[in-house]
C-alpha cells in the first residue's frame, strides 16, 4: 500500500504586498483583505528554475528526515510551467540536480490546481503496479513566468512555491476513493492563449464553476467512499481566493474551521496550495482529512485521506 509519509515545501523568502499595490492596480485594501485574501504573493528570483524550487523543497524534506537517495525509485514533477521551454522533461532535470540513480521512473505530470489530487492517485498506482517502494511527487508552478505584473486580474493571486510529497509502503495516510472532471469547453477560463504569452483569467467562469460542480463532487466523493460530512475531520480546499473558499464552505454547511483559507501570506500556488496545507497537519494529523482541487483545464478532482 503506497501512500503519503511526510511533506515539505520550499517558499521564495522574497515577496509582493497586495496591500501596497492595490491602488495603483485598481483595487482597494478591503477588497484585498476580504475577497482575494492573499496579503503578500511569494516570488522566485529572476534566475530560479522550476527545479531549482523543488530542490529546495527536498531540502526542506531532508532536513526533517533522514533520506537514501540511491532508495527513491520514482520522481515525478506537477507542473505547467517547466523549465526552459519543457524540453527535456522537468523530472529528469530533477534527478540529475538531485543526484538519484539512473533507474528512478522520472515523468512530469501537466496539470494545474487539480494536479495535487490527480498526480496523487496516479503516482501512488503506478508504484504499486511496478512494485516501486519510495516515490517523490513535487508540486511546483511558479506562475511569475507567465503574470503580466499590472494584470489585476492575476498578478494580485498567484504566488511561487514548491512541495515534495514523499510516498512509501509505510505511510502515515492513504488516499481513498478519489473523483476526477474537467471542462475543456471552459479551457479559456485561465489560459496563456499563445506560445510566450502571458496568463489571462476570467475570474467569474472560474467562480460559478467552483460554486456548482465542485461542491456535487466533494458530495460524490464522500458518498464513494461511505462517508458523511460529519465522518470528515477537516476540508482542505485549493487556495484560489479567500472568497472562493469561504463561500465554498458555505455552500458545503461547513464552517470556517472546517474548510480554513491560509494563504494570504503566498498566494495561489496552484497545485502545492493542497500540500503546503497537508505539511502543517500530517504527524498529528485527523483521521480523515478531504483534499479538494479545481482550477486550470478546467479540471477538479477530490480525494479522501485515510490516517493509517
Amino acid at each position: 500500500m503506497i501512500g503519503i509519509s511526510d511533506v515539505a515545501s520550499y517558499i521564495p523568502p522574497a515577496s509582493l504586498s497586495n496591500l501596497e499595490r492595490a491602488a495603483a492596480l485598481g483595487k482597494t485594501p478591503e477588497f484585498i483583505r476580504d475577497k482575494i485574501g492573499f496579503l503578500r504573493v511569494a516570488r522566485k528570483q529572476a534566475q530560479q528554475e522550476t527545479s531549482d524550487l523543488a530542490v529546495r523543497a527536498f531540502e526542506a524534506l531532508e532536513a526533517k528526515r533522514r533520506i537514501d537517495r540511491a532508495a527513491i525509485d520514482c520522481l515525478v514533477v506537477c507542473t505547467q510551467n517547466p523549465d526552459a521551454h519543457g524540453l527535456p522533461h522537468t523530472a529528469a532535470v530533477l534527478q540529475g540536480k538531485l543526484g538519484l540513480a539512473q533507474q528512478v521512473a522520472a515523468f512530469d505530470i501537466s496539470l494545474g490546481c487539480s494536479g495535487f489530487v490527480y498526480s496523487l492517485a496516479v503516482v501512488s498506482a503506478f508504484m504499486e503496479a511496478n512494485d516501486l517502494k519510495q516515490g517523490l511527487l513535487f508540486t511546483a508552478d511558479p506562475y511569475s513566468k507567465i503574470l503580466a505584473p499590472d494584470d489585476a486580474d492575476t498578478g494580485l493571486l498567484f504566488g511561487d512555491a514548491a512541495a515534495v510529497t514523499y510516498l512509501t509502503a509505510q505511510p502515515l495516510y492513504r488516499p481513498l476513493r478519489s473523483r476526477f472532471a474537467s471542462d475543456g469547453k471552459l479551457s479559456h477560463s485561465i489560459q496563456v492563449p499563445r506560445a510566450g504569452g502571458q496568463l489571462s483569467m476570467l475570474g467569474s467562469n472560474v467562480f460559478k464553476f467552483t460554486m456548482t460542480v465542485v461542491p456535487e463532487q466533494i458530495e460524490a466523493c464522500l458518498r464513494d467512499n461511505g462517508l458523511s460530512k460529519d465522518d470528515v475531520d477537516i476540508y482542505l480546499f485549493h487556495q484560489g481566493s479567500k472568497f472562493i473558499v469561504d463561500n465554498l464552505g458555505k455552500k458545503l454547511g461547513l464552517t470556517p474551521g472546517q474548510a480554513p483559507f491560509e494563504a494570504a501570506e503566498v498566494g495561489n500556488t496552484v497545485s502545492s496550495t493542497l500540500p503546503l496545507m497537508l505539511e502543517r497537519r500530517l504527524q498529528a494529523g485527523p483521521p480523515r482529512i478531504l483534499l479538494s482541487g479545481f482550477g486550470v483545464g478546467l479540471s477538479w478532482a477530490t480525494t479522501v485521506l485515510q490516517r493509517v
